[in-house]
C-alpha cells in the first residue's frame, strides 16, 4: 500500500532547527481517522509535550468532526497520546528537558493503512538563521534560473 501523506507542517522547516525525526504512532478515535482520510486536519500551534506518566502527548492539533459521525464524534481539539517505545520515550523526554530542545509534528500519513506522525526533534532558529536560511533559497533559485536561461539560449 506505500504512504500517503495526509498533512506536512511547512512552517516547523521554517521556524526550527530540525536534528532528529522518528516515526510515531497515534492513538485516534474511529471517527478522527475516517475525518484524517478526507483530509480534514490543521497543525497550527501544534506540539508535542512529555506528561508525567510517561507518554508523550500531542497537543494543539485540530482535526475536524466527521460530518457523518453525529453523537460519536470526538472533541476537534483533544490531546492525543503517542505510540512510541518506552526507552524512545524516556531518551526524547530527558533530551526536552535538559537541552531546551521541542517536539514538533512534522507530517502525517497513513503507511500501511495506519495512521503515523512524523516527530522532529527541533531547535528554535534565530531571526538571523532565519534570514540566512531565505538567502541561501534565493540564491539556489537565481543559480537555477541562470542555468535554465543558459540552456534555453543553446538551443
Amino acid at each position: 500500500m506505500g504512504e500517503k501523506t495526509i498533512a506536512t507542517n511547512r512552517r516547523a522547516r521554517h521556524e526550527y532547527q530540525i536534528l532528529e525525526r522518528l516515526e510515531a504512532g497515534l492513538e485516534l478515535r474511529g471517527t478522527e481517522v475516517k475525518s484524517l482520510r478526507n483530509g480534514k486536519v490543521s497543525f497550527k500551534d501544534s506540539y508535542i509535550e512529555p506528561t508525567s506518566k510517561g507518554e508523550l502527548v500531542w497537543v494543539g492539533a485540530h482535526i475536524n468532526p466527521y460530518e457523518q459521525g453525529n453523537i460519536w464524534n470526538h472533541d476537534p481539539e483533544r490531546p492525543r497520546k503517542l505510540l512510541l517505545h518506552k526507552q524512545q520515550i524516556l531518551r526524547l523526554s530527558s533530551q526536552v528537558a535538559e537541552k531546551g530542545l521541542t517536539l514538533v509534528p512534522l507530517r502525517l500519513y497513513f503507511k500501511n493503512g495506519i495512521a503515523k506522525v512524523e516527530v522532529g526533534l527541533c531547535r528554535g532558529k534565530q531571526t538571523t538563521d532565519k534570514r540566512a536560511t531565505i538567502r541561501e533559497r534565493d540564491a539556489k533559485r537565481e543559480v537555477e534560473r541562470a542555468v535554465k536561461s543558459a540552456r534555453l539560449q543553446k538551443r
